[in-house]
């Protein structure tokens, strides 16, 4: 039987520690767990891979220790799953965590699995988003439903970052009624809230956009599902409408050079800015420098980078999916348009660029919800109440 320590381990497992939502929420929870001084923390991830850029230098610039498990990938991969999750095995017998959370799909379906066999005490899974939908073919969404009935047997809570995962996992029979837990995404609000006139016009001289310009920004990784030909192809229907309207794409991935073909195919040159990789600290002068978000993903747990703008106090434009709804009030902090619809994200866009004292009271409200409903310290209090909460029903079921 394991002893209980004075300052209890906790490891969170990750398939990848790239530049994204998950991983920062992560990290976030780590830093503040030990900041705190009342627990001990740990990372474990596979490695990196692809376009999307590495948040390790930060963990361990942060003083999280971290394991990288080789054989840990995205794809459906057996012979390295296998080899995966027998690793994760062996690290958590060697260092006996009190608990251990995963995130993302495979690091949870793995590390449920190994967290079992190893003894832990407390296992939790976080759903940033699911690996099933209208938008996988019939035989992926089958093996992801499948796996993930199986793996939510072998976690004491589902935490989700917003409500609509947890109806999305109940509509699927994934997990039990009482499993799931509520803890939205956190972000450090400081870097947003001390944003000014002077570093948005440092931030656009450095992108070469006059002050005067309409600039709509999207946040995302240049990947399958994130919507960015829609948001090119309502740019499109604004020229006319918004003269000298600028589109800010901030991230990399594997599509950028599709979409940089479609960028000069729909809209004249220089009027598509694409940043590439940027350092999450980068984030708040690229709001600051821009006037609207757009967000048109088709698929999103509860999606940071319209709590981001909002923080930045800039309204937004979405497409109403998954969490986009919990984040934005729909006509009073953004507009939120059904998925796909370019002819509606066009004209809420025009909307916006057009009515500065539209934005400047839709960012008003939006900052004022993000920052009472997102901030970094609500996520690790929530977090580490959760965690103390089981680990006391562990005891008390010991006797």
């Amino acid at each position: 039987m394991q002893l209980p320590r004075e300052r209890p381990r906790v490891l969170h497992v990750i398939t990848r520690m790239i530049l994204g939502g998950a991983q920062e929420d992560a990290l976030l929870a780590l830093d503040g767990l030990a900041r705190s001084g009342d627990w001990e923390v740990g990372l474990v991830t596979g490695p990196e891979t692809g376009p999307e850029g590495t948040l390790l230098p930060r963990a361990r610039r942060l003083g999280i220790p971290v394991r990288v498990v080789g054989p840990m990938r995205r794809e459906v991969r057996p012979a390295l799953d296998i080899a995966a999750a027998a690793e994760l095995r062996r690290l958590f017998s060697e260092l006996r965590p009190d608990v251990v959370q995963t995130h993302s799909s495979k690091a949870g379906i793995l590390g449920r699995w190994a967290a079992r066999r190893a003894a832990v005490p407390v296992v939790i899974h976080r759903v940033h988003g699911v690996a099933f939908g209208p938008h996988a073919s019939p035989w992926r969404n089958a093996l992801y439903v499948a796996l993930e009935r199986a793996a939510a047997r072998r976690a004491d809570r589902l935490v989700v970052v917003a409500d609509a995962m947890r109806l999305a996992c109940l509509e699927a029979g994934i997990g039990r009624p009482e499993q799931f837990v509520t803890i939205r995404t956190g972000v450090d609000v400081r870097p947003y809230l001390a944003a000014d006139e002077r570093l948005r016009e440092r931030t656009r001289r450095e992108l070469g956009i006059a002050s005067g310009e309409i600039v709509f920004v999207k946040l995302a990784r240049l990947a399958p599902l994130k919507g960015h030909e829609y948001v090119l192809r309502a740019a499109r229907e604004l020229e006319g409408e918004l003269p000298g309207a600028r589109l800010l794409f901030v991230g990399d991935g594997a599509l950028r050079p599709r979409l940089e073909a479609l960028a000069r195919e729909l809209l004249p040159p220089g009027r598509c800015i694409f940043t590439g990789l940027v350092e999450p600290e980068r984030v708040p002068a690229l709001l600051a420098a821009s006037d609207v978000l757009v967000h048109a993903s088709l698929r999103e747990g509860l999606p940071r980078s319209l709590v981001q703008a909002g923080l930045a106090a800039r309204p937004a434009v979405a497409f109403s999916v998954d969490g986009a709804p919990e984040v934005i009030e729909n006509s009073r902090s953004g507009f939120l348009v059904p998925p796909g619809d370019v002819r509606a994200l066009a004209e809420r866009m025009l909307e916006l660029g057009r009515d500065p004292a539209l934005r400047g009271s839709f960012g008003s409200r939006g900052r004022e919800r993000c920052a009472s409903l997102f901030g970094a310290e609500a996520l690790v209090r929530a977090t580490a109440g959760l965690y103390r909460e089981l680990l006391e029903e562990k005891r008390r079921a010991r006797g």
